[in-house]
């Protein structure tokens, strides 16, 4: 009883002390100015960091500014650059919305502040044992990066147009055979190009083990050439012939509400429902995922090994956990992002803040589940390359 009463005590000893650390970090942050660099393609998304300015300087007197990027690789670039003049202090940039290829690139180059995110209060309230959250594109996250949201990627289309949607590459190959000009994708590097090649390869590779490793270069044209054959045959029989390609995730809803493709795409699985809410789409739309299942992940904050606001950069990342940003982030009103929290790790008031009626344009339960985890990152150059040297004019 002794020995329970010496753990118990020792365990509530470091709550208090992690506690007591927590506000004494709150403390530093007053004042200081973060400097997000975040993809700002999309209106709802920066509607939403503007809402999350205004919170976190209400709350605890910190200035958030967006830096609005096209391409967060831009940013991995500009870090580099600051490391290699010798600029260890003061960097340019505080906090980086990022996964994937990027986070490699960051973690490998030494270009990283942490591990820290196990500091974070509200991670706590995350499945700390899930793959998702522990790795990002096979890479361990080893607490350099906070989770910040999932994605899957869904196909959507207009059911008034198409009664059965074709649920593989192949299905969809013989689909625009019969009704050619009804879909398109955006051109890598865009991520929805790059993210739609993966798929493809995903679903057309005979090993997908092979996958899930460093890419070997020497076998990339032989583990490729049936993704290039698919391709070839797939963009005559797009829009507009494969000679042009939307721009992103935007001009594909544009396309599909206008009537000029009946199937589209996007890597955010509240999106088509959320379009529907704020009159983009039409109401017939419903969305659907392969049988084979579609690539998912998680999608990250984290924090330049040079940043000169770390501890506000922390405070921010922790709130942009908490069960209210999380939910307001995941809200079709808002963003449709869906949550990183762990429902089971919510108390009764906080789950009821994730309380929405499902669209008939959502995902369903069976669809959610049916992922394929994302291939290792050295993939994507190497993929991005080949399909420019092909394809692009």
């Amino acid at each position: 009883m002794r020995l329970l009463f010496i753990v118990f005590s020792a365990f509530v000893s470091l709550v208090v002390q992690a506690e007591q650390n927590w506000q004494t970090l709150e403390q530093a942050a007053k004042g200081q100015t973060v400097y997000f660099n975040a993809w700002a393609g999309d209106d709802n998304i920066n509607a939403y960091i503007r809402w999350a300015g205004e919170q976190v300087e209400q709350r605890y007197a910190i200035n958030l500014e967006h830096v609005k990027v096209s391409e967060t690789a831009n940013v991995v670039s500009r870090i580099l650059a600051e490391k290699i003049s010798g600029r260890t202090e003061g960097g340019s940039v505080d906090l980086v919305w990022v996964n994937g290829e990027n986070f490699r690139a960051l973690k490998q180059a030494d270009l990283l502040f942490g591990p820290f995110s196990q500091r974070l209060p509200n991670l706590a309230l995350t499945d700390q044992q899930s793959p998702a959250l522990l790795y990002d594109f096979t890479l361990p996250v080893e607490g350099y990066e906070s989770p910040w949201g999932g994605a899957q990627l869904t196909f959507y289309y207009d059911s008034a147009r198409l009664s059965g949607p074709p649920k593989s590459m192949l299905e969809l190959l013989a689909y625009l055979e019969q009704h050619p000009g009804l879909f398109s994708y955006p051109a890598p590097p865009s991520f929805y190009g790059t993210t739609f090649i993966k798929q493809a390869l995903l679903e057309l590779i005979e090993d997908k083990s092979v996958l899930y490793q460093a890419v070997d270069k020497p076998q990339f044209e032989v583990l490729t050439a049936e993704l290039w054959r698919f391709l070839d045959k797939l963009h005559p029989l797009m829009w507009r012939r494969g000679l042009s390609f939307p721009s992103g995730s935007g001009q594909m809803q544009q396309l599909l509400n206008d009537g000029e493709v009946a199937i589209a795409f996007t890597f955010n699985p509240n999106e088509p429902a959320a379009g529907i809410r704020q009159g983009l789409l039409p109401e017939s739309v419903r969305s659907y995922v392969h049988q084979a299942g579609t690539i998912a992940n998680t999608h990250f904050l984290a924090i330049p090994f040079n940043s000169k606001a770390t501890a506000a950069a922390m405070v921010v990342a922790n709130f942009l956990l908490s069960p209210e940003a999380q939910a307001r982030k995941s809200d079709l009103s808002y963003w449709g992002d869906p949550s990183v929290l762990s429902m089971d790790k919510l108390n009764t008031e906080q789950r009821q803040l994730f309380q929405q009626q499902l669209s008939p344009a959502s995902l369903s339960v069976q669809d959610r589940a049916n992922v394929l985890a994302e291939p290792h990152a050295s993939w994507v150059t190497l993929l991005e390359a080949e399909w420019l040297r092909r394809y692009s004019r």
